[in-house]
């Protein structure tokens, strides 16, 4: 027998049937395949090559990543889904783990339905930079020039349902701005267009905001989380600057197929967790621009679940689609 989904999100690890967790005892009999659904020096496959080496030591199996890109990790997402070997997980960004299907119907995968949450790994918040050249000595006044300019300012975004695009239509509805969306290929394209003043603003990762922020060519407005981070503690959240009931963060997670038994998931969970917080991990994942997490399975599930009650309302009200 297999313990469901649903059985290992409603009950604490503890309370797991020692029959169950005998189950795991000779797992894994094979190497642990983990599937990345990004491109090679991508955050996502960073993340997992850092991890697969303390896994195989403490497995006592090899573990190999895995490239399946496309369909911005909702490819290798289906993959880790439709996998019934009890050996294939994958490491995926929140948007695979949440709105996928939200935002495309025919996203073969359902990520409440056929994902088992393993671990939490890492969050960031976005920061919010714009032009050098926009108005505005602080947050306040960048604001109010943006309410002036109303639908003359544009954002850039790496594309329509990112979550830079969806957290700046959240933005402009907690704000009161109303910039217009103009994708880009990816971020840097819309960096080099905010560089040369074609837009006004966009959500970005630390690193990248912040390398243009200290050559001079960008400036930072504020970081989408609650408070401060210690990624960029130099920056003020949105929050304190005025914007109300705004908070958004992007993370990075490990997911199995639903159908793997909960003791190994539990076994992966707990193992996961011990490693990246390890001071030597803590601080790999931290230049890479991550703050650790290592959740348990309930933890990476309730994040699943506000982040897509979150952005799935901005989704629906503003009909957003990505086909």
């Amino acid at each position: 027998m297999t313990l469901s989904r649903r059985a290992l999100l409603g009950a604490p690890l503890a309370g797991l049937a020692p029959w169950a967790l005998a189950q795991s005892g000779h797992w894994p009999n094979k190497p642990l395949r983990i599937l990345v659904g990004f491109p090679g020096g991508s955050s996502p496959d960073l993340t997992a090559r850092a991890l697969a080496e303390p896994l195989s030591r403490a497995l006592g199996q090899p573990v190999i990543v895995e490239s399946r890109v496309g369909a911005g990790g909702n490819i290798a997402a289906d993959q880790v889904a439709r996998a019934t070997d009890e050996h294939t997980i994958g490491l995926m960004i929140n948007g695979n783990l949440t709105i996928a299907k939200l935002l495309n119907a025919k996203t073969p995968y359902d990520p409440a339905r056929d994902l088992a949450p393993v671990s939490l790994l890492g969050t960031a918040p976005l920061v919010l930079a714009a032009g050098i050249d926009t108005p505005g000595s602080t947050p306040q006044e960048f604001f109010a020039a943006a309410r002036a300019a109303g639908d003359r300012w544009n954002y850039g975004t790496p594309g329509v349902g990112t979550v830079g695009h969806i957290g700046m239509e959240l933005l402009k509805a907690r704000s009161g701005i109303a910039p217009v969306h103009v994708p880009y290929p990816g971020n840097p394209q819309a960096i080099t267009a905010m560089i040369a003043g074609q837009i006004q603003m966009a959500l970005l990762p630390p690193a990248l905001a912040m390398a243009q922020v200290r050559a001079g060519k960008l400036k930072a407005i504020g970081i989408t989380s609650a408070g401060r981070s210690p990624l960029v503690p130099e920056l003020a959240s949105l929050a304190d600057a005025g914007v109300r009931g705004f908070q958004l963060e992007i993370w990075n997670a490990v997911a199995a197929p639903a159908s793997m038994p909960a003791a190994i998931v539990a076994r992966l969970s707990a193992l996961i967790g011990d490693i990246v917080r390890t001071p030597d991990m803590r601080e790999r994942l931290f230049q890479q621009g991550w703050q650790v997490v290592g959740s348990s399975p309930e933890g990476l599930a309730n994040r699943m679940r506000a982040d897509t009650a979150l952005l799935g309302g901005v989704i629906v009200s503003q009909g957003i689609k990505a086909e």
